[in-house]
């Protein structure tokens, strides 16, 4: 019987992971150079009520589209749709640039074009994540695959330091179009790289795609989005808007989950979630989203306000988080393929976050930025324990043919995760804030529009008021962190029951713990497309 074919580019290997590092940092660096770019644009545009849409617009579009550019990943091939991916990003970010520059409208229009322009690019960002993930996937076995996603975690981790350097430069120094225009030769180079060296293997498929499903599954990611967005900060959390949002939201997602049991090529195959490994790890991807994403925003808030740094100082001064992550990921990587095992790691993970979480807690007026930065180290370390475990676990609990629906799935929890946790933690913040001390300075009469103070007036404050309100400021951030821990500690819990399952040490095996039909499904072969 012919078997699947296997991986003709193991050799070129090294440079296809050049171009995917290079897909992957964009799609990281692209929102933290933006936000740097924000009051720029929007002192050129106007529109200060809509600016948060130009960020809602690109997480949005790239939440929605991931599990859908994973499972056609499946379908049509990854190298075609990943380059596609590739392209709708560049031209979005093409579009972008140009938006309010008179070729489509004036700068009347300019903040409209750029929110739809911005949408269009999170859909081909969404495709870049999961492609890279799903690429490696297709390129290594999961015996040797903890290294290559270790060096992806490093570039995340990178991206998320280099943000704010690089737009805080582009923006002091060039125009903030070129924001969006530095994507271009970047994008042109991974594109000519992976269109000229990657060679993935292809299956005989049946194509239908599953237009129902993928349907109804954007109306209820958009409606959630919405609500962890919105909820709090543009609406009540009780008004009409928001519970309507998650009426439709609920609605959304039942009927999809019934779609997907009939549909004969699911968007997100249900059935994966009887998997024990996999339904865990989704759940850990989810609270370490949470946790990480929503805890994360309020690090450079106590930089830039506590202790006094500049923007692009406050990118500097998350060295240590990021270096704390990138070294472990780098080890974990490297441990796995060495001995195969990973079960340790996503406990030890979680029992070390867990601890980074418990000591910013500790975080005060009187905490420098040594102390603070080997808090920092701690939880950074515990993230680089998980990262790319849990992606790694993900797709070795799937057979071949889900590997794309799979890590689509790993990465929309994730994003979940983070969208809910920024929502949730902002909301314990500004709770925590208006019911301190300093909290009549952020209510009103502070010097802020819509009676919000402007955090750059703080250092105009004279020493005792302004003490008052940065103690308010470090307490209510410090409540965060406190709260995140009910998150984090889950995780070690939740691994704990994690089955270690061996890593395949070929792509083409079914996972160890596959029914006997699915055994002797994959001991037949899938007749290879050359």
């Amino acid at each position: 019987m012919s078997q699947p074919a296997q991986v003709t580019a193991r050799p070129n290997v090294r440079v296809v992971l050049f171009g995917l590092m290079i897909a992957m940092m964009l799609a990281m660096l692209d929102n933290m150079i933006v936000s740097t770019a924000l009051p720029r644009i929007v002192f050129e545009f106007g529109g200060a009520d809509h600016f948060t849409w130009v960020v809602t617009a690109y997480v949005l579009g790239t939440t929605v589209s991931t599990p859908i550019w994973g499972k056609l990943g499946d379908l049509y091939g990854r190298k075609t749709v990943f380059l596609t991916s590739v392209v709708v990003f560049l031209v979005g970010s093409a579009l972008c640039g140009m938006s309010g520059s008179g070729f489509f409208g004036g700068a009347d229009t300019g903040m409209i074009e750029l929110i739809a322009f911005r949408a269009v690019q999170g859909l081909g960002a969404g495709g870049l994540m999961v492609g890279v993930m799903a690429i490696i996937g297709d390129l290594v076995p999961p015996r040797e695959r903890g290294r290559y996603q270790g060096m992806i975690a490093g570039i995340m981790a990178i991206a998320m330091v280099a943000g704010p350097l690089v737009g805080g430069f582009i923006t002091d120094n060039l125009s903030w179009r070129w924001a969006f225009y530095v994507n271009l030769p970047l994008g042109g180079v991974a594109l000519l790289v992976l269109a000229t060296t990657m060679h993935l293997p292809k299956y005989r498929t049946e194509h239908k795609i599953d237009w129902l499903g993928a349907a109804l599954l954007s109306i209820g990611i958009t409606a959630i989005v919405l609500v962890t967005t919105w909820g709090g900060n543009e609406y009540d959390w009780a008004s009409p808007q928001i519970l309507g949002l998650a009426a439709l939201a609920l609605v959304a997602l039942v009927a999809f989950g019934l779609v997907e049991r009939r549909a004969p090529e699911p968007i997100l195959p249900l059935s994966l979630f009887s998997n024990r490994n996999f339904a865990l790890i989704s759940v850990i991807g989810f609270l370490l989203g949470f946790a990480m994403f929503g805890a994360m925003n309020f690090l450079p808030l106590y930089q830039q306000t506590v202790q006094g740094a500049s923007a692009t100082n406050s990118g500097l001064l998350l060295l240590p988080l990021m270096f704390g992550m990138l070294v472990v990921s780098l080890v974990v990587g490297r441990a796995i393929t060495k001995t195969g095992r990973y079960r340790a790691f996503p406990i030890a993970g979680g029992v070390v976050m867990t601890a980074g979480m418990g000591l910013l807690t500790q975080l005060d007026l009187g905490t420098s930025k040594t102390v603070s930065s080997l808090y920092m180290v701690v939880l950074g370390v515990g993230m680089g324990f998980l990262m790319q475990t849990s992606m790694l676990i993900a797709q070795n609990s799937v057979e071949q043919k889900d590997l794309g629906a799979a890590s689509g799935a790993a990465t929309f929890f994730r994003s979940i995760g983070g969208s809910f946790g920024v929502s949730l933690f902002g909301a314990i913040f500004a709770n925590r804030l208006a019911d301190s001390a300093a909290g009549p300075a952020f209510a009103g009469g502070g010097g802020g529009e819509g009676g919000a103070m402007n955090l750059d007036k703080l250092k105009e404050l004279s020493g005792p008021v302004r003490e008052v309100v940065l103690g308010g400021l470090s307490d209510a951030i410090s409540h965060v962190f406190f709260w995140a821990v009910f998150f984090t500690v889950a995780v070690p819990v939740l691994a704990w029951f994690i089955k270690e399952v061996p890593l395949r040490a070929a792509n083409d095996a079914p996972p160890a713990d596959a029914t006997p039909e699915d055994q002797a499904e994959a001991a037949l072969g899938r007749s290879p497309v050359a």
